[in-house]
């Protein structure tokens, strides 16, 4: 079981290779931006020595994400439209830290706004690298614990729709496939190994 600490552990943080750089960068233009966004073209020198090219895309938030859980073992997930999928999906409540701001204060942020909850406990889940080959965006994830009431606040972008459920039945969305973002397959399946004994004492 995780402990119950007021504030967030550290995780190992991620640390380059050893080995040197397989990649070599020759030159990279900037062909679009935007306030979130900022894609580049690099001319390259694959690993194998031929040249190439690469396109990029940076992301200037950090994303974190929030698995809340309360004393029954239930959690939050949240519902809302991912437009470059054209679909809605169920999801861990999740959003962007700019940068100046800590992941953390971000991520209380985002449970008060999404959800509606203030949680007194939080504790470093996951480090997760998504979709890597062709974007450096990268995310926190927190396990947040000793929840209270907050304010919902939905931005004019999010048509979010909030439900409370037994966390056995978030995990058993994510096998049904009807939990398919990826912090949130990762943060879920984490929780099934670590709240193991939780998860019996529920059924």
């Amino acid at each position: 079981m995780p402990s119950n600490k007021k504030t967030a552990n550290a995780l190992p943080s991620q640390k380059p290779s050893d080995n040197p750089q397989a990649w070599i960068q020759c030159s990279s233009d900037v062909v679009y931006e935007n306030p979130w966004i900022q894609v580049n073209h690099d001319n390259v020198i694959t690993p194998g020595g031929k040249k190439g090219i690469y396109g990029r895309v940076h992301f200037k938030n950090h994303a974190v994400g929030i698995l809340p859980i309360d004393e029954k073992g239930w959690t939050w997930i949240v519902q809302q439209t991912r437009y470059p999928h054209s679909c809605k999906t169920w999801e861990i409540p999740e959003g962007g830290s700019p940068d100046g701001e800590e992941c953390l204060d971000s991520a209380k942020r985002e449970l008060d706004e999404e959800v509606g909850l203030i949680a007194e406990e939080w504790q470093l889940w996951l480090q997760l690298q998504l979709s890597n080959s062709i974007t450096d965006e990268v995310a926190t994830v927190y396990l947040a614990r000793d929840l209270s009431q907050g304010q919902i606040s939905h931005e004019h972008t999010e048509d979010i729709c909030v439900r409370h459920l037994p966390l056995a039945q978030a995990i058993a969305m994510v096998h049904a496939g009807d939990i398919v973002d990826a912090m949130s397959v990762a943060s879920l399946l984490k929780a099934q190994i670590v709240f193991k004994d939780l998860l019996g004492a529920a059924e």
